[in-house]
This record gives structure tokens, C-alpha cells and sequence, in this order.
């Protein structure tokens, strides 16, 4: 504890410090997104002095970032090209005819494809796919979709591709002096997690993943049941101006619930029967479609013509009803639909939201949309086939029954076979590979330009960009090393199996309510001045805090993908950790013994 209250009084570490804890409060409140905190923290330095420019932003031109972005690039070439097509048959085959059937297959082969594919894509591409086994099968997508985020969390950890956490602790170890990562540095480990893991989560799944259903809860019925939602509006000369609810014709005439009545800003909620009705009221109903069509050819009310305003259904051919995901990253969050011009901007009508497991149906345009969040649409079908091609919105249904085929899949799986082959054999380095990659994608026709920029993910960029400055002001300014020495006073008495649980118990609690990128970031330089001190290899820490920050297995929030199936799924906050723990129990115990095994610690 001395030596950290040394450390301290040394210039900058107060600051760096109080920097730190902002940025961890920011992190875990959600206040601020991810990437907006990580640049505030990196703008805090410099203005503090604790770090110069150059060194705050070093991040932002290291080799990772550039791989990272090359990665976006040549996964979206793969998908785009139809690359993975015989993934994401293997996984809507009626073969296989059982949920735990199912998750076997999630382990066997998105498992290893997510070793070497950025995992946000992957569980993007295989929702749709894995939505339609569940409707074909009669199964609850609650059954096998946490088992897909995890399959690919399991997978990421076998090479250096295959997550955005290793190659940014691969960056930091290397500006520390503790070496970078290799393509296969750790796959050893990531081998045994994988499989472990895998048999776990198969075994696992009939008591510890729950039943949500399928047909009650399902949006699409859920509203064919109980109604559509709309806005309508008082006009002048209505016969309900002056009158009530209850003494009015409209709930006798209409079989209608009232949810809400709207008069200028003010807002009144049930009990609405003896409340008086004025010119331009506006009241929010549940109707049937039917009757929604009734109310626009009746002259007492009129719908409200307000961008939220749930559009007239069309009861032609060419419309759809269909379930959308907000994936993470997507720019559409944080912002509400009437704020979005929503039906403008993609000629497609929201009929409700489904957040966890609670469905909103009340005043749906201004309800702030975030990552994770299902909407229903019903539009045209041109207008839903359009969807796919954005990366804001997901769409949580096949619309064509055929997996398209296209002729430059094999030149994109030849290109992404080159650009793993070549920095393996040592022939030329891993970012020229990635940056080669991308131009042939592009250049074969697999990616168009114009797509380039849209498939990289800026959040993500901006976010390991900035965190840089975590490892470097810790560095710099002498806390890590006294952290260390200060966790060493408990440790140096304990084996070294022992020390290695709690570094890694200690990375996964932390990465569950922080950014896993910030923890590492944060992590690292303590832990390889831990290692030092008790006189073993810096790398045997490190490793055990990538692998920490990359088994969020505990809450929704923990990894982007437990996110993106959080919704889908209709899973409550519960249940991930139910399902969670044993796996995270397991694998405090396994990888600690791996890393030693190959060590020889």
C-alpha cells in the first residue's frame, strides 16, 4: 500500500487515476457510449499533461486498428459473396431436428469460422437462419440463440483474428515490451476453452436454458391478437367534442381500448370514461385491423398524421410483417424513430418494440431505440428486402428460401484462406495480409467500394483507438507497477495457479459491467508487472486477462453479442447468468491450469 501512495505523489497518477474511475463509472452507467468515454478519457490526458498528444493517440495508427479494419472488410466480402452460405445451410438444415442437436452443431461450426471471423457478423448472418429453424421446428428461440453468441465467443479466442480484444491486447503487450501475439500464439488454449466449453454448453442446455415459447410471445401474433396501435385525432365538428368516453359512441361503435389521451403537452392516462373530449385531442388505441380501417372512413375521429404514426395497412399482397434487430454498433440507437423520420427514411411502418422481454406499445415514436431492441415492421416487400442491405437493422427472418449462390464465393474463400496462409508461413506480416485482402475483395467484385466504408465498424475503431492511452498512462506514470506491487503483497505466498484464477476471476467480473476492451486495456500493464514480480512470464498473465475480458458468459451486457440475441430470444437478464455461471465457473478453473500446462508453470 506504501508504494502506492508513492506512486501518487508522482506527477500525473492523481489525475491518471481520477481519469480512470470517471471513465469506469461511465462505462458501467452506460451514460455515455462506450467509444464518446474512451475518447473523453484519451482528451482528459492530454489536457491534464499526463500524456502528450503522439502518446494519447498512438492507438489510432497501430497496426491492430488498421488489421481490425481490414477484418470488417473481408467478412463482409465473405457474407456479401455468399462465402458462408454452406455455414448458414448447415445451421437451417431440417437435419437437424433438436435443440441441443442444434447447439452441438452452433459449437462444431461457428465455433471454428468465428476463430477467424469478427463474431458480430457471424451472429448477424445466422439470427435470420436460426429464427426460421426455430418457427419450422416448433422451438423457442430461447432454446439455442445463447448458445450462438456463446459458440462464438468460445471461437474467438483461438487465433488472434478472431476478436477485436486480442489484437488490442496484442498491441499493448507490444508497446509494453512484453511482444506481440502470433496468428496461432494462444490457439492451444483457445482449443481446449472451445471444447470444454462446447461439451458444457450442450450438456447444459435442457435445465439451464429456459422455455420462452414461441407462439404467445411472438410479436407478429402477439399483436394479431390483442390489436394494431394508432394515433387518431379529434377533428372540428366531431360529435365527440363536449362528450365523454363512456357516454360517447366511439367504444360501443368500435371495439377499441383506449390507452391514452394526449391534449397539447399534457398526457392522461386510465381511468379515461368520464374524462370530457376537446377539439384536437389525440388518443392512442389498440384496435383490431379491421376497425383500424373502419376508423379512417369514419368522420368523428381522423388518424393523426404524425411521423410515429403507424402507417394504413395495406391489405394487398405486396405487404409484410416482419421482425427487426437493432444490432450493437448500430447508428440507429440512442436516437427515437420520429427523431429518425423512421417510415420516411425506409417506407416501412413500426407496429411495436420488444425490449428484453416486455413488448412497448405506447407512444412508440418517441421511445429512445437502443442496441438490442426488436421492432416490428410491416411495409412492402421491396422495401423489407431493401432492409438487408443496411448494417443498422438485422432481419430476423429468411425472406427468400433459397440461399442465394453467387459466383465469386470461392474467389472470396480463396482470398480469406490467403490472407490466414500467408502471415502463418511467416511470408509477409499479418496487417499487410489483411490490407491485401481487403483491395482483392474489393477488386474481384466480392465487396463493392462503396460498401467499404460502411462495413467498418466506427465505434468499434474510436473505441479501441482511444483506449491506447489507458495502457500508456498507467505505464507512464508508475500505477501500474505499483498496483502491481501492491496485489503482489497478497499474492507472492500463493502458487501460481492460485494467483492466475484470481487475475482471471478478477478480468471477468470487471468485463461484465466494462467494456472487455477496457479492461484490457486497463489489465494488462498491471498484470505483466504482477507476472514480473512474482518471477514468472509476463505472457502467462497477460493471456489469462485476454482470455478473462473475452468469456463474458454472466449478463447481456457483458458482450455485444449476448446482446444482440437478448431480444430475439426473449430472455430475461436471469437467465443469461443462469445458463452463464457453470460455464464461467469452468472456465476459471480450466484456463488457469491451461495457461500452466503451457507455461510449464
Amino acid at each position: 500500500m506504501a508504494d502506492l501512495l508513492v506512486a501518487l505523489l508522482q506527477p500525473g497518477a492523481l489525475t491518471t487515476l481520477l481519469v480512470l474511475a470517471v471513465s469506469i463509472v461511465l462505462f458501467v452507467t452506460g451514460w455515455l457510449a462506450p467509444e464518446v468515454t474512451g475518447l473523453l478519457a484519451a482528451a482528459l490526458l492530454m489536457v491534464t499533461g499526463v500524456l502528450k498528444p503522439a502518446e494519447a493517440m498512438q492507438g489510432f495508427g497501430s497496426p491492430a486498428l488498421i488489421t481490425l479494419m481490414g477484418l470488417f472488410a473481408i467478412s463482409a466480402g465473405l457474407f456479401r459473396s455468399g462465402g458462408l452460405d454452406r455455414l448458414r445451410a448447415l445451421i437451417g438444415s431440417d437435419a437437424v431436428r433438436s435443440p441441443k442437436r442444434m447447439i452441438a452443431v452452433m459449437v462444431a461450426a461457428v465455433g471454428p469460422v468465428s476463430a477467424f471471423v469478427p463474431n458480430t457478423p457471424i451472429v448477424a448472418s445466422l439470427l435470420p437462419v436460426v429464427e426460421g429453424w426455430c418457427k419450422r421446428r416448433g422451438v423457442s428461440p430461447s432454446k439455442v440463440l445463447l448458445p450462438l453468441s456463446f459458440a462464438t465467443v468460445l471461437g474467438g479466442t483461438m487465433t488472434l483474428l478472431g476478436s477485436s480484444v486480442n489484437l488490442l491486447a496484442s498491441e499493448v503487450s507490444g508497446k509494453l515490451g512484453y511482444g506481440s501475439f502470433g496468428l496461432f500464439s494462444f490457439t492451444a488454449i483457445g482449443l481446449g476453452v472451445w471444447l470444454v466449453g462446447g461439451l458444457l454448453m450442450v450438456v447444459l442446455s435442457d435445465r439451464f436454458l429456459p422455455d420462452r415459447g414461441r407462439d404467445d410471445d411472438d410479436l407478429i401474433a402477439d399483436l394479431s391478437s390483442s390489436g394494431y396501435l394508432t394515433e387518431v385525432k379529434i377533428p372540428q365538428g366531431s360529435e365527440l367534442i363536449g362528450q365523454s368516453l363512456h357516454a360517447s359512441r366511439l367504444q360501443r361503435r368500435f371495439d377499441v381500448d383506449v390507452l391514452e389521451l394526449h391534449r397539447g403537452s399534457e398526457r392522461f392516462l386510465p381511468p379515461l370514461a368520464d374524462r370530457t373530449l376537446m377539439l384536437d385531442d389525440r388518443l392512442l388505441l389498440r384496435c383490431s385491423r379491421e376497425d383500424l380501417l373502419r376508423l379512417q372512413q369514419d368522420h368523428t375521429i381522423v388518424l393523426a398524421p404524425t411521423p410515429d404514426a403507424p402507417l394504413q395497412p395495406d391489405l394487398q399482397n405486396s405487404q409484410q410483417m416482419v421482425e427487426v434487430l437493432l444490432p450493437s454498433g448500430s447508428t440507429l440507437a440512442g436516437d427515437c424513430l420520429r427523431d429518425l423520420r423512421f417510415r420516411q427514411r425506409y417506407n416501412v411502418t413500426v407496429l411495436a418494440l420488444r425490449r428484453g422481454n416486455a413488448v412497448l406499445r405506447e407512444r412508440l415514436g418517441r421511445v429512445q431505440l437502443r442496441d438490442g431492441d426488436v421492432l416490428l415492421l410491416q411495409g412492402p416487400k421491396d422495401a423489407i428486402r431493401g432492409l438487408q442491405a443496411t448494417n443498422d437493422l438485422v432481419v430476423l427472418e429468411q425472406l427468400e428460401k433459397d440461399l442465394p449462390t453467387v459466383s465469386r464465393k470461392r474467389v472470396a474463400l480463396l482470398i480469406a484462406a490467403l490472407v490466414v496462409l500467408l502471415p502463418s508461413l511467416e511470408i509477409i506480416p499479418l496487417v499487410a495480409a489483411v490490407l491485401l485482402g481487403t483491395v482483392a475483395m474489393v477488386a474481384t467484385g466480392c465487396l463493392r467500394a462503396g460498401e467499404l466504408q460502411r462495413v467498418i465498424r466506427l465505434d468499434v475503431i474510436l473505441l479501441l483507438g482511444s483506449l491506447a492511452s489507458f495502457s500508456v498512462a498507467l505505464e507512464k506514470t508508475g500505477l501500474a507497477a505499483a498496483l502491481a506491487k501492491t496485489l503482489l503483497l497478497g499474492l507472492q505466498s500463493w502458487p501460481i495457479y492460485a494467483a492466475l484464477v484470481v487475475v482471471f476471476l478478477f478480468t471477468t467480473l470487471l468485463t461484465e459491467v466494462m467494456s472487455n476492451a477496457a479492461t484490457v486495456a486497463m489489465l494488462i500493464p498491471i498484470a505483466g508487472q504482477l507476472a514480473q514480480g512474482l518471477g514468472q512470464p509476463p505472457m502467462a498473465f497477460i493471456y489469462c486477462v485476454l482470455f478473462g475480458a473475452s468469456q463474458s458468459f454472466l449478463s447481456p451486457v457483458g458482450y455485444q453479442t449476448n446482446l444482440m440475441v437478448y431480444g430475439p430470444g426473449r430472455y430475461r437478464f436471469l437467465d443469461v447468468s443462469r445458463y452463464g455461471f457453470p460455464l464461467t465457473l469452468a472456465m476459471t478453473v480450466l484456463v488457469p491450469f491451461l495457461i500452466c500446462r503451457w507455461f510449464g508453470l
